[in-house]
């Protein structure tokens, strides 16, 4: 390799020269360690794009990909940045931020323009203009709820912290929209309709965070309705387990898929510079209400690198079994549980993930394996949420298989069925279920995940994964 000089500007802070250094530094030695996770390539903006970033809520727009952002802007290319909630319900760092308790509806609402305009601010250090922000305004820490229970006749979810039932912030992009389900994925069809991106940046189906899974589901949802499922997702993660290591400002550090997703997705990386380094962090201190409580969490973002994996659809195929994420891999992960269990929830942790799915001509087969027994108060959900292009997904069943120590129940949405609509079969540490296609109303695809819980809390989840029946088109 041929020797050079590195000169490193003289007008650069001192801290930006050091990252600069660094990034130096790992760039000659580093790359070859972080080339041995597997699929790994790189997030290439073209010429032609048109950049969509969806955020669950303000401020993942810069940890999820600040750094993309900022190489948009820099190429002038179309960009639109969404938000779908205002973030009002982070209850832990508004009282850091406050000094008190916010829990009256106004105060919340109120907590939420703090937000909105934190948002707006940082997206001027990322040099976005403010007009290429949108806000929908639906409930933080609530469209997971409305993706399980929201939909065609159900009534509109009521935010358990504004206690609203529709989007209460006039400045939103539609004020007024009622909590449903239909409506968000309807929102997110405008944008993809009037903006109409090449490459879309969003949250990703395997995080811990209900906002954000529950985003990459409407997403793709919204891209099916609208033809347009072949653009190009690139979708970040946040919320996962004790990742990212290590914690705190590292920026000379690869950011490095979890172990327990590293083989078994597709992963991408874009490498920021030392100014877009140096930005970044700016953009996140601009989000004060989160900064101040959290600082040392979102800095571990603030790496050499921003990553975005996505598992592509299944695509299965008539009397075909197919593996899907390595169980045994996650499952033995999560005995390194999250700081923030108590010991009632570790001893009660059971981990849950995906062994094999198989299609037969009447019904999809699915097993999930656990890492233990179910024990007592702790229940497996696996649900299935049927696509079919001539039906509206609002009126598509929404099946939630519930399993308790010795019993199981089935619904759709919150409407119990016969618990004889699916067949069960159970050994300690993995279950297998057989859901007639019938039941989730004959679809082309299929949306499914499972989870486990501990009363109201959760516990752990497999990620959100698509399964594309190949050949199946329509309705017998």
């Amino acid at each position: 390799m041929e020797r050079r000089s590195i000169i490193i500007p003289c007008y650069m802070s001192k801290q930006l020269r050091l990252i600069s250094i660094l990034m130096v530094w790992f760039g000659f030695f580093g790359a070859a360690a972080f080339a041995a996770v597997p699929k790994i390539g790189t997030v290439t903006l073209l010429p032609t794009d048109r950049v969509l970033v969806l955020a669950p809520h303000p401020d993942d727009e810069v940890l999820g990909a600040g750094g993309v952002i900022q190489q948009a802007v820099a190429e002038q290319l179309p960009l639109k940045i969404a938000f779908l909630t205002y973030g009002d319900s982070n209850q832990w760092s508004f009282l850091l931020y406050r000094k008190h308790p916010v829990v009256f509806p106004g105060a919340v609402e109120t907590m939420g323009l703090v937000r909105h305009d934190e948002a707006i601010g940082a997206s001027r250090i990322l040099g976005v203009d403010p007009q290429n922000l949108i806000f929908l305004g639906y409930p933080d820490f609530g469209t997971l709820n409305i993706w399980y229970y929201h939909w065609n006749q159900r009534p509109a979810y009521r935010s358990l912290m504004t206690r609203v039932t529709a989007v209460p912030y006039k400045g939103a992009y539609r004020y007024g929209a009622p909590y449903k389900g239909e409506e968000i994925v309807s929102d997110l069809r405008s944008i993809l309709r009037e903006f109409k991106p090449t490459k879309i940046f969003v949250s990703h189906p395997a995080d811990h965070n209900g906002d954000h899974l529950a985003l990459y589901l409407y997403l793709r949802v919204a891209l099916w309705d609208e033809g347009m499922d072949q653009v190009q997702l690139f979708p970040y993660l946040i919320h996962y387990l004790t990742w990212p290591k290590p914690k705190g400002f590292h920026p000379e550090v690869y950011l490095t898929p979890p172990e327990a997703l590293a083989s078994d997705e597709v992963w991408r990386q874009y490498h920021l510079s030392a100014q877009q380094i140096e930005t970044k962090k700016k953009a996140l201190q601009a989000h004060k209400s989160q900064y101040f409580s959290s600082r040392n969490y979102l800095l571990s973002f603030v790496k050499f690198n921003e990553l975005f994996g996505d598992i592509p659809p299944l695509k299965l195929h008539l009397n075909e079994n197919v593996a899907v994420i390595s169980g045994q891999k996650k499952l033995m992960t999560t005995m390194e549980l999250p700081e923030e269990l108590n010991d009632q929830e570790r001893s009660a942790f059971v981990g849950v993930d995906w062994k094999s799915l198989r299609w037969e001509p009447d019904d999809l087969i699915v097993t999930i394996g656990l890492s233990k027994p179910l024990a007592q108060d702790v229940e497996a959900s696996i649900f299935f949420f049927g696509y079919n292009d001539k039906t509206p997904f609002g009126l598509m069943p929404k099946i939630n298989v519930r399993l308790g120590v010795l019993s199981y129940s089935v619904y759709d949405q919150n409407k119990r069925l016969d618990q004889e609509s699916v067949q069960i079969i159970r050994n300690p540490n993995e279950v297998t279920i057989k859901v007639p296609l019938k039941l989730l109303g004959y679809p082309q695809k299929i949306l499914s995940s499972a989870r486990t819980t501990l009363g109201n809390f959760p516990l752990d989840n497999a990620s959100w994964v698509v399964v594309a029946l190949q050949g199946k088109d329509d309705q017998p």
